[in-house]
C-alpha cells in the first residue's frame, strides 16, 4: 500500500479537524508588526502580565534541585493535593487528590473527554459561540456536534431549558463554559441549579465543565462551580488550570478532576500521548497555589477597570452595542448594524487600522454579527484601538 493510498484512508477524519483562528490572527498581527506597522492586539486571549516572580523562582529552584526527569503521568502528588486543597478552600468542596490529574494545558482535558465520548452515532452538545476546539474535536471523533445557542439577549449565559431540550438518547456529553470565552458571559447559580435538576432525567449524559476563567468575575457575580453538586459527581469532568489566573499561558499547565470511573481511562490517555507534564512547571504550579494571591487579585482588578473602558467605548461607537461581560477578559460586541459581516470586518480592522480582533463565526454558527475583543492589553492601547475602530467605521 502506498503512502498516498494510506493518506486517502485517513483524510476524512483529519479533514474534520478545525483550529483556533486566534493563533492565525496572532501570526498575521506579528508579521505586520515586524514590517513596522503599529499593531494593537486585542485578538489573542492571554493575560498581558508577567507570571508572578515567586512562581518563576519555584520553577528555577526545581531545576536546580534536580527535578529533570519523568513524573507520574497523573502529576506529582504534592500538586494534586494542592489542587484539592485549593478547591476546598475556594468552594468548600471535598475532592480526593486521587481524582485530580495534572495535564499540559487546558485543551488536553477537553481532548481526552471528547475522545472518550465521541464516536459515530453519538451526539455531543457544546456552547455556540464557544471555544472553537470543542467543535473541532467533536467532529474529528465522528460524533455529531450539537450547538447550544448562547444568546446576547440572555447576557450570554446559557439557558438550562434550551439546553435540556437538545438532549436525546444519542447525547453522550454536554460541554458547558462559565465564565465564557468568547462572550464573557457568566451563568448565574439559579440557571445552573435548573440544569443540574433537569439532568436527573438524563443519567446517560456526562458533563465537561470548562471553568478556566473561574477567578475572573465582576460586578458582584460569583462563580458557581459544578463541583458543588454531588448528584452529578459521578459523571462530571472539570477543566481548569493556571494559564489565565496566574498569567502562565506559555507554561502549558492545567488540571482536571475526573469521576472515579473515568480516571483510569484518562491516565492511560496521558501515558499514550504526553507521558507526563513538565516537572519544573509542576513545582511552579505548586508555588502558585500555595503562595500569595495578591498579584492574581491585582490582575483581576486591572481587567475589571479595562472592561469598563471597553464597554463604555464600544457603546459610544455608532451601530455597535455590547453586552457587559461579567467574567473572563473578553467583550463580544454586536456589529450587525454596521453593515459588515464579522470576519471581513475583523480582517479590515487589522489590515487597515492595525487592530487585531477575532470574527464571531470563528467561535461558531451563532457568532455571526459579533467580533471578539480581548481586553488583556493596556488601557492606553484599548483606548487607541477603540478610537481607530470608530474612525474606520465612520468612513
Amino acid at each position: 500500500m502506498s503512502l498516498q493510498t494510506m493518506s486517502l484512508q485517513t483524510v476524512s477524519a483529519f479533514s474534520r479537524i478545525g483550529e483556533e483562528n486566534a493563533f492565525a490572527v496572532l501570526a498575521r498581527a506579528t508579521a505586520l508588526a515586524a514590517q513596522g506597522r503599529d499593531i494593537i492586539n486585542l485578538g489573542i486571549g492571554q493575560p498581558d502580565f508577567r507570571t508572578p516572580e515567586h512562581i518563576v523562582e519555584a520553577a528555577i529552584k526545581a531545576l536546580r534541585d534536580g527535578h529533570h526527569g519523568y513524573t507520574p503521568a497523573t502529576g506529582i502528588m504534592q500538586l494534586r493535593e494542592a489542587v484539592a486543597a485549593d478547591v476546598h478552600k475556594r468552594f468548600n468542596v471535598e475532592v480526593s487528590p486521587e481524582r485530580v490529574m495534572i495535564v499540559p494545558g487546558g485543551k488536553v482535558t477537553m481532548y481526552m473527554a471528547i475522545l472518550m465520548f465521541g464516536e459515530p452515532g453519538a451526539d455531543i452538545l457544546y456552547p455556540d459561540p464557544g471555544f472553537p476546539i470543542y467543535r473541532s474535536m467533536i467532529e474529528y471523533t465522528g460524533a455529531r456536534p450539537i450547538p447550544v445557542p448562547i444568546r446576547e439577549a440572555n447576557g450570554f449565559a446559557f439557558s438550562a431549558e434550551e439546553t435540556l431540550k437538545l438532549i436525546t438518547p444519542q447525547t453522550r456529553l454536554l460541554i458547558i463554559n462559565s465564565p465564557a470565552n468568547p462572550t464573557g458571559g457568566v451563568t448565574p447559580k439559579a440557571e445552573i441549579d435548573k440544569l443540574v435538576a433537569g439532568l436527573a432525567r438524563f443519567p446517560h449524559v456526562a458533563l465537561m465543565s470548562d471553568e478556566i476563567y473561574d477567578q475572573m468575575v465582576y460586578d458582584g457575580f460569583t462563580h458557581q462551580t459544578l463541583l458543588a453538586y454531588p448528584e452529578i459527581a459521578d459523571r462530571l469532568i472539570l477543566l481548569n488550570g493556571w494559564s489565565k489566573t496566574y498569567a502562565m499561558t506559555g507554561w502549558r499547565l492545567g488540571w482536571s478532576i475526573w469521576p472515579a470511573a473515568l480516571y483510569e481511562n484518562a491516565r492511560k490517555l496521558a501515558v499514550n500521548s504526553f507521558s507526563c507534564t513538565n516537572a519544573s512547571a509542576q513545582y511552579a504550579g505548586l508555588a502558585a497555589l500555595a503562595g500569595p494571591q495578591d498579584e492574581v487579585h491585582a490582575m483581576v482588578r486591572a481587567f475589571d477597570a479595562r472592561r469598563k473602558v471597553v464597554v463604555a467605548g464600544l457603546n459610544q461607537i455608532p451601530n455597535i452595542r455590547t453586552a457587559t461581560p461579567r467574567g473572563a477578559f473578553y467583550a463580544f460586541p454586536n456589529i450587525a448594524a454596521t453593515g459588515w459581516k464579522a470576519k471581513p470586518l475583523a480582517s479590515a480592522l487589522l489590515e487597515e487600522v492595525g487592530v487585531a480582533t477575532i470574527g464571531g463565526p470563528d467561535f461558531g454558527v451563532h457568532g455571526e454579527g459579533f467580533i471578539r475583543l480581548s481586553y488583556a492589553n493596556s488601557t492606553e492601547n484599548i483606548e487607541k484601538a477603540l478610537a481607530r475602530i470608530a474612525a474606520f467605521l465612520a468612513k
